[in-house]
């Protein structure tokens, strides 16, 4: 059953389940453990093949040869190449539309952001001008408090003390 399934042109898990009677998740799973284990006539393919990568882990380079290559092929035969790939048909039509969207010509530049560059420089120097006010504003309040005259104006706490007593009476 699993050389019907690993078969390039195989029969889908859950297909071959509903023939045979057996549980798809167990044929998924004997899939799953025939592809680690080594076969002993295929030594010779196992020492050459190479662990397949992650589709999200493979370069743009190879990305563009597989849409190229699946785009050569027949409809039946893209779904045999998919599984060879290890990529489902929806991340094809992602790749696709990447590479198209890159082969399109690029727009033309807005004047928006050279207006979002003029706002940004009117609200830096504003900013600026509001820092100079605020430091001359801190600098005035600076100044007075040391040009108050200090003493007399105060009273002591005994003194304070004697004239509370003072109005109670």
């Amino acid at each position: 059953m699993v050389r019907r399934m690993s078969h390039p042109n195989g029969i889908s898990a859950p297909s071959l389940a509903r023939e045979v009677g057996i549980p798809q998740q167990s044929l998924s799973r004997w899939l799953r453990d025939a592809s680690v284990v080594e076969e002993p006539g295929n030594s010779e393919e196992s020492e050459n093949a190479m662990p397949q990568k992650r589709p999200q882990d493979k370069s743009a380079e190879e990305k563009l040869k597989i849409v190229i290559d699946a785009e050569t092929l027949p409809e039946e035969q893209l779904g045999a190449f998919l599984r060879l790939n290890g990529i489902h048909e929806a991340q094809l039509r992602e790749w696709r539309s990447m590479m198209l969207s890159g082969l399109q010509k690029p727009e033309r530049p807005s004047s928006r952001p050279a207006k979002d560059t003029r706002r940004i420089r009117e609200l830096e120097k504003e900013l600026q001008r509001k820092d100079k006010a605020l430091a001359e504003a801190a600098a005035i309040l600076i100044l007075k408090k040391k040009s108050s005259p200090s003493g007399g104006t105060r009273t002591s706490p005994r003194t304070r003390g004697a004239a509370d007593d003072r109005a109670t009476y």
